[in-house]
C-alpha cells in the first residue's frame, strides 16, 4: 500500500476514586470536578500526509473543507461528512454534499473564504505548485494533503490516512473491507470469461480524444472488470486518433464523457467508424462520469458499472 500513517498517541491520564467500602458513596461535587477533569483532557496524535509532512493534532477535527470529490465521498463514507463546512463545485455525492459551501472549483480555491470559515483542518491534494496551500497555512490553518490516487492500494491508503485524521481508524479499516468484498463479488462473476472483449475507453471526445492507458486508476478498473484495454500500450492518459481507434477495432466502446448532449450518437456517427465491431453492434455506452472517475469508496460501483456494460449477461 502506497501510504503510511503514523499515529503517536500520547500518555492519557485517567483519574479514578476509590471507594472505601460498602455503603461509601461519591461526594456529588468531587463526581463533577472528576468528570470536567476528564472532558477538558486531550489526546494528541500524528497522521503523515503525501507530502511526508507530519501533522500534529491535538483534538480531532471537528470542521473540515474538501478540495477534492473523492476525498469528500470519503470523509461521508467513514460517517463524518457532516463536519464539511467547505466543497468542490463537483462535490455531488452523496446527496448531502451538495448543500455544502462551494470553495473550490477543484483547480482553484477561496483561501480567502476558507481562512473566513477557520476549518480545523484542509483535506487538500497535491499539484505542481508546491505552495499553492502556503496562504493557507500561513494562516495558521492545518493542510493534510492526498496525492490523487492511482490505483486501488492508493484508495484504501487515502481512507486509512482521513480516517486517522479524523479519529476514526476502525471505520476506515470497515470501509476498505467493504469495497474489497464487492470487488470481490464482481470478480466472482466475470473470472469465467475466457476470451475477455477488446474495449475502448473514451475520456475526451473529438476533435480532441484522449484514453486511459496503462498506469492509470481506469485501467486498474478495466483489469478488475476483465476487459482488455486496447491502449493498454500506452501510458498514462494519451491522445489517439480516430484511425488508431478503427485499427485497434474494439468490440466495446466505453465514454466517460457527459458534458455533451449525445456522446453515444456522436461516436456511432463519427465518419469511418463504421467499419468498428462495436459500432456496428451498437456496443457502445456511458459510465457514470462520477463513479468511474473518483478513486474513493466506489470504486466497486465503477468495477461492476464496466463489467455489466460489457458483460451483461452475467448479471442477469
Amino acid at each position: 500500500m502506497k501510504k503510511l500513517f503514523n499515529v503517536q498517541w500520547l500518555t492519557v491520564l485517567f483519574l479514578a476514586m476509590i471507594l472505601a467500602g460498602c455503603g461509601t458513596s461519591v461526594d456529588t461535587k468531587n463526581k463533577d470536578a472528576l468528570q470536567d477533569t476528564q472532558q477538558t483532557e486531550q489526546t494528541n496524535y500524528k497522521v503523515t500526509d503525501d507530502r511526508g509532512v507530519e501533522i500534529e493534532f491535538k483534538e480531532v477535527p471537528k470542521t473540515v473543507v474538501s478540495l477534492q470529490p473523492s476525498n469528500t465521498e470519503i470523509l461521508f463514507a467513514l460517517g463524518v461528512g457532516d463536519k464539511i463546512v467547505g466543497a468542490t463545485e463537483y462535490d455531488t455525492y452523496p446527496e448531502e454534499a451538495q448543500k455544502i459551501e462551494r470553495v473550490s472549483d477543484s483547480v482553484n480555491f477561496n483561501s480567502e473564504r476558507i481562512i473566513a470559515l477557520k476549518p480545523d483542518v484542509v483535506i487538500a491534494y497535491t499539484i505542481g505548485d508546491k505552495d499553492a496551500m502556503k496562504s493557507l497555512e500561513d494562516a495558521g490553518i492545518k493542510v493534510f494533503v492526498i496525492k490523487s490516487a492511482a490505483t486501488f492500494d492508493d484508495v484504501y491508503g487515502d481512507i486509512e490516512q482521513i480516517a486517522a485524521v479524523m479519529g476514526v481508524a476502525d471505520k476506515g479499516n470497515e470501509v476498505n473491507e467493504e469495497i474489497k468484498a464487492k470487488l470481490a463479488d464482481v470478480k466472482t462473476k466475470v473470472k469465467e470469461v475466457k476470451a475477455p472483449k477488446n474495449v475502448y475507453l473514451e475520456v475526451s471526445p473529438k476533435p480532441d480524444i484522449y484514453t486511459a492507458g496503462s498506469g492509470t486508476f481506469q485501467q486498474e478498473i478495466l483489469d478488475a472488470a476483465n476487459v482488455k484495454n486496447i491502449f493498454s500500450d500506452l501510458s498514462s492518459w494519451a491522445q489517439v486518433s480516430e484511425e488508431d481507434v478503427i485499427v485497434k477495432n474494439p468490440d466495446v466502446i466505453l465514454t466517460t464523457v457527459s458534458y455533451t448532449e449525445d456522446p453515444i450518437g456522436e461516436i456511432l456517427a463519427r465518419d469511418g467508424w463504421n467499419t468498428v465491431t462495436a459500432v456496428q453492434n451498437k456496443a457502445v455506452q456511458t459510465l457514470d462520469t462520477d463513479i468511474s472517475n473518483r478513486p474513493g469508496p466506489r470504486i466497486g460501483e465503477a468495477v461492476e458499472l464496466v463489467a455489466k456494460a460489457v458483460y451483461p449477461e452475467l448479471f442477469k
